[in-house]
C-alpha cells in the first residue's frame, strides 16, 4: 500500500472527525457557546447540560456517524483492489484512529474538542460490530448497578480491542490492532478527570439530582 493512499486516508478521516457538531448546533440553535458551559466538552453530554436533549441526541448520532463513515468507506468502497484483506483493515484501522484524533483535537477548536465515546463508537461500529456487542455487555452492566457513565465507557474502550483480537485476529494485523488499542487508549486517556473523580468518590451518577 503506497503512502499516498495512507496520507489521503488520515487527513480525510481527521477532517471528518474533526466536525464539532456538538458546538455548532449549541450555537447555531441556543446562540451559546457550550464551551462555557458545564465541562467544556463539545460532546452529548455537555450539550445536554445547555438544556438541549434533543440537541444532545443529535449530537451524539452525529458524532458516531463522522467516525463511522470513513471506515466504512475504506471497507466497501471500490479503489483499492490490490490491498489484501489484511492491508485493507489496516488502513480502515488508520481511519478510525485519525477520525477520533480529529474529534478530540479538532483544528477548528484550538485543538480542544471532546472525549471521543461517540465518534470511538462508530469507528469500532464499522470496523467489527459484533465486538462492539461484546463491548457494550460491560457498560450497560455497569451502568445499571452503579450508575457511572464514565465508568462504563471506560470499561467499554478497554473491552473492544480484546474482543477485536479474539473474534476477527486473522483480519486484523499487529499494525491495525495497535492502532484500535491506541484509540481505546485515547479514550481511556481522556476521561482522566472522570477518573480522578471515580476514585474521589465525587463523580455524578447517570440520572442523579444535582442539589
Amino acid at each position: 500500500m503506497n503512502y499516498p493512499a495512507l496520507i489521503a486516508v488520515a487527513v480525510i478521516s481527521y477532517l471528518l472527525g474533526s466536525i464539532p457538531f456538538g458546538y455548532i448546533l449549541v450555537r447555531l440553535f441556543q446562540g451559546i457557546d457550550v464551551r462555557s458551559i458545564g465541562s467544556g466538552n463539545i460532546g452529548a453530554t455537555n450539550v445536554a447540560r445547555t438544556g438541549g436533549k434533543k440537541l444532545a441526541i443529535i449530537t451524539l448520532l452525529l458524532d458516531a456517524l463522522k467516525g463511522w463513515l470513513p471506515v466504512f468507506l475504506v471497507l466497501h468502497l471500490p479503489g483499492i483492489p490490490s490491498a489484501s484483506a489484511a492491508q485493507l483493515h489496516t488502513l480502515a484501522a488508520l481511519a478510525a484512529l485519525a477520525a477520533v484524533i480529529g474529534h478530540m483535537f479538532p483544528v477548528w477548536l484550538g485543538f480542544k474538542g471532546g472525549k471521543g465515546v461517540a465518534t470511538g463508537l462508530g469507528v469500532f461500529l464499522a470496523l467489527a460490530p459484533l465486538a462492539v456487542l461484546i463491548a457494550m455487555v460491560p457498560f450497560f452492566a455497569i451502568v445499571a448497578f452503579t450508575r457511572y457513565v464514565s465508568l462504563g465507557s471506560i470499561l467499554a474502550a478497554a473491552t473492544f480491542p480484546v474482543a477485536l483480537w479474539w473474534l476477527e485476529r486473522e483480519l486484523f494485523p499487529a499494525p491495525a490492532l495497535a492502532m484500535c488499542v491506541g484509540v481505546s487508549l485515547l479514550v481511556i486517556v481522556r476521561h482522566h478527570q472522570n477518573i480522578g473523580r471515580l476514585l474521589a468518590g465525587t463523580e455524578s451518577r447517570f440520572g442523579a439530582r444535582k442539589a
